[in-house]
């Protein structure tokens, strides 16, 4: 919308300079013919601009407006023409009674071309070229102020889908850890109250520090690693739990709360309570300049009766992706025996470029 504005702030000094140069230019035309003088020249183009600006500006603000826009083009094509017969007759009218004399050297083509079909030609193609000028001006303001607000109104419903979206993944996030902490209480009361106490600072991070749809890129991998070491707790020796953090641009910024779903998925599905078991988590800056993460576990899918899931995760993540990463992003998995792999790479970006 801003820049709406200042283009309707720029379209005065426009419109000014184009009818001054409209004005001026026929001067150094004319300044050949000696038999013109300067008052007389003023005042013909005068007449001539004032009845081009005529029939724009009253096609530009009433005629395009009134009908056109609304699909009464009957009576805009009805109104042009009286319009033009009107302004052009009274324009041909004066001029034939104030006129100067000719130069020489332009009354042999007036010999070549009868009286009637110069008039024609002369004032009322103009004018009417004036009147198409206008509307197609005016058309293509109109378009450019649509559009603008259209991509404002869909700016604002990406906004408000993402803020709904981050609203859905906090209370899904919260589940899902209180969901395992509370599986520590019996066994291990004092685990279960320093989970807790970690649990507080995740939950700082989730609902106070990334209000924005970026964030720089440290604080959310910190956020991921300890994530990690809260899970870790509550894992068996059976468990091999590994995690490589390795980026160098800890500034760029990433939208927050990613890659968690995938970690989240994981944990759910890669942890057997009887078999050993595996998770390799690997975050790294690649020399593309993007964020690759890619998480292998062992496969120890969960019932249907199960419902600890992340499936709305999923379908969040996913729609988040498509949101802020269009076309920029990659995710996929697949399941080699009992392994399943996940990898998600998206760019690392520069404050002005979101």
């Amino acid at each position: 919308m801003k820049q709406t504005r200042n283009k309707n702030n720029l379209q005065p000094l426009i419109h000014i300079t184009v009818w001054g140069l409209f004005f001026g230019l026929p001067f150094l035309i004319f300044s050949k013919f000696p038999d013109f003088n300067s008052l007389d020249k003023a005042l013909h183009l005068s007449v001539t601009v004032l009845s081009l600006m005529t029939v724009f500006y009253i096609n530009y603000f009433v005629l395009t407006e009134k009908f056109l826009f609304r699909r009464k083009t009957f009576q805009f094509f009805i109104y042009n023409i009286l319009l033009i017969l009107v302004i052009g007759i009274a324009v041909h009218l004066w001029q034939e009674n104030n006129m100067p004399p000719m130069p020489q050297n332009l009354k042999f083509q007036q010999e070549i071309i009868p009286h009637g079909i110069a008039f024609l030609l002369r004032d009322f193609v103009s004018l009417l070229i004036v009147a198409m000028l206008s509307v197609t001006i005016k058309m293509t303001g109109k378009w450019y102020t649509t559009e603008a607000e259209r991509q404002e109104e869909q700016k604002e419903r990406t906004e408000a889908e993402l803020k709904n979206l981050r609203h859905q993944l906090n209370p899904h996030f919260l589940f899902n850890t209180l969901n395992n902490i509370y599986a520590q209480i019996a066994i291990h009361p004092d685990e279960a109250q320093n989970s807790m106490l970690e649990l507080s600072k995740l939950l700082r991070y989730v609902l106070y520090e990334n209000t924005g749809n970026f964030v720089a890129v440290e604080r959310e991998l910190n956020f991921i690693h300890n994530y990690v070491e809260l899970m870790r707790i509550r894992l068996n020796k059976d468990v091999d739990m590994k995690i490589n953090i390795n980026i160098t641009d800890k500034e760029k910024l990433v939208a927050p709360l990613l890659f968690i779903t995938l970690i989240e998925n994981a944990f759910k599905h890669g942890i057997s309570p009887t078999l050993p078991s595996f998770i390799n988590i690997d975050i790294h800056q690649n020399n593309d300049n993007q964020l690759n993460c890619t998480i292998k576990n062992s496969y120890f899918p969960k019932n249907e009766s199960d419902q600890s899931g992340s499936g709305i995760g999923l379908e969040n993540l996913v729609r988040r992706l498509e949101i802020l990463y269009p076309h920029k992003h990659i995710l996929r998995s697949e399941k080699e025996d009992h392994t399943f792999v996940a990898e998600l790479i998206i760019p690392l970006l520069q404050l002005n470029e979101i």
